[in-house]
C-alpha cells in the first residue's frame, strides 16, 4: 500500500509540473514595442515604411514646386496597393498607416475612396432625403484630388535550412492626376534574418 501511495504521489507531482509547463500568460505591452515573433512582415515594419515613405515623398521637387498660393494645400487619395509578396499581409493596416502618416504631417489634404467614399455619398443622399435642409451635406461640393498614390509590397524568400532571410521591397508612386506625370517614386526595403530553432 505504501509503495501504491508514493506512486500516486509521484504521479501527482508529475502532473502538476506538465500542467505548469503548459500554462501560458499574457500581459500588455506598449504598441510601438516590437515582439519579433517571426520573420514576418509585422505591425513595425508596416508604420516604419509608411513614415519613410512619406518623409520621402514631402522632400521630392513636386511638393517644393506645387502653387500652394493658388491651389493651397495638394490633396491625395490612395488607390490600389497590391500585396505581391509570398505571404498574408494585411495591407489594409499599411494603408491606414499611410492615411496617418499623411495627415499627421498637416501638409497635404486627404480624401477617402472606394467602399469609404460610396459609404459617405449614401448617407449624403439620406440625409438629402430625411435631415432638416439648413443641415444636410450638399452634393457636388466634394474636394477633388490632384494626385493618385498607389503601389506594391513584394517579397523573396531565401533558406539554406538552418537560416531564412526574407526580404520585403514596397514601390509606391504619386501620379499627377490631369497631366498623369509621376511626380514621384518612393522604395523602402527591409531585410529580416531567422535562425532555425529561433523562428523555424
Amino acid at each position: 500500500m505504501r509503495i501504491i501511495a508514493q506512486w500516486k504521489h509521484l504521479l501527482v507531482i508529475l502532473l502538476a509540473v506538465t500542467l505548469a509547463a503548459c500554462s501560458s500568460s499574457v500581459k500588455r505591452i506598449d504598441t510601438n514595442t516590437e515582439v519579433a515573433l517571426s520573420d514576418r512582415w509585422n505591425n513595425i515594419d508596416s508604420k516604419l515604411v509608411a513614415d519613410a515613405m512619406i518623409n520621402d515623398m514631402l522632400s521630392f521637387p513636386w511638393y517644393r514646386d506645387y502653387s500652394f498660393s493658388k491651389k493651397g494645400k495638394p490633396t491625395i487619395i490612395i488607390q490600389t496597393i497590391r500585396n505581391k509578396s509570398s505571404e498574408h499581409i494585411p495591407v489594409d493596416t499599411f494603408v491606414n498607416d499611410i492615411k496617418r502618416s499623411l495627415l499627421r504631417a498637416g501638409k497635404v489634404n486627404f480624401v477617402v475612396s472606394g467602399a469609404e467614399r460610396e459609404d459617405i455619398r449614401t448617407e449624403r443622399s439620406d440625409q438629402e432625403m430625411n435631415a432638416a435642409p439648413d443641415t444636410a451635406a450638399k452634393f457636388g461640393l466634394e474636394q477633388g484630388a490632384g494626385f493618385a498614390l498607389s503601389g506594391t509590397i513584394n517579397s523573396i524568400v531565401d533558406s539554406n535550412g538552418d537560416q531564412r532571410v526574407t526580404f520585403y521591397q514596397v514601390d509606391l508612386t504619386l501620379i499627377n492626376m490631369t497631366t498623369n506625370e509621376e511626380v514621384w517614386n518612393g522604395q523602402k526595403q527591409i531585410k529580416k534574418l531567422a535562425t532555425k530553432g529561433g523562428f523555424f
